[in-house]
């Protein structure tokens, strides 16, 4: 009986870990912060940037990296709070916010990535982290979700290009029932 629960329980738990990974590998950074992480990485004023990081001291990158991950953690925790306490589009709105700040401390993190892992403890942390997704990405639980998440993915892909696409004829119908509605309010 106990040895039921606790196997229930670490079900719920890799299900919840899996759900939060997939909504911030697949919404968030995919749809969001992979797009302006790259628009960031290709600027020229950072391009320079990342040449001045070159000969920064590892101890410095490591200030800099250290304080804006800070930055972005609160901002994400501090929506998340706003959002549980009703306060949806203000956590929402902060939350959008951050995530050019997240790009950018990826980028950081990206082009200064050798001086960081000079600090033993960070080294440590990250293969931890890197190990931890790993693990989640081995499960069962997250290879199904995914699985599941793929078909979606061709379903909505079929949909819109059913519906959506420049020479649909729902969208013909929808085109002339707006303009049949604006005319007759017109009147």
């Amino acid at each position: 009986m106990l040895s039921a629960i606790k196997n229930r329980f670490i079900l719920l738990l890799q299900l919840f870990l899996v759900m939060i990974y997939i909504i911030f590998e697949e919404l968030i950074w995919e749809g969001i912060a992979k797009p302006i992480y790259e628009t960031i990485h290709a600027l020229k004023i950072l391009q320079k940037l990342e040449l001045k990081l070159q000969s920064v001291t590892p101890s410095i990158v490591l200030v800099i990296f250290v304080v804006l991950l800070a930055i972005v953690e609160a901002f994400g925790i501090y929506a998340g709070i706003l959002f549980v306490s009703g306060q949806v589009l203000l956590g929402l709105t902060l939350y959008i916010a951050k995530i050019p700040v997240a790009a950018f401390t990826f980028w950081l993190f990206r082009v200064t990535e050798e001086k960081l892992m000079q600090f033993g403890w960070f080294k440590w942390i990250y293969d931890w982290i890197m190990k931890a997704i790993d693990w989640l990405k081995s499960c069962e639980m997250y290879k199904k979700t995914m699985e599941r998440l793929v078909q979606v993915k061709m379903s909505l892909k079929v949909f819109k290009e059913k519906y959506f696409s420049g020479e649909s004829p729902f969208i013909e119908k929808m085109k002339r029932l707006y303009n049949t509605v604006k005319d007759a309010l017109r009147k």
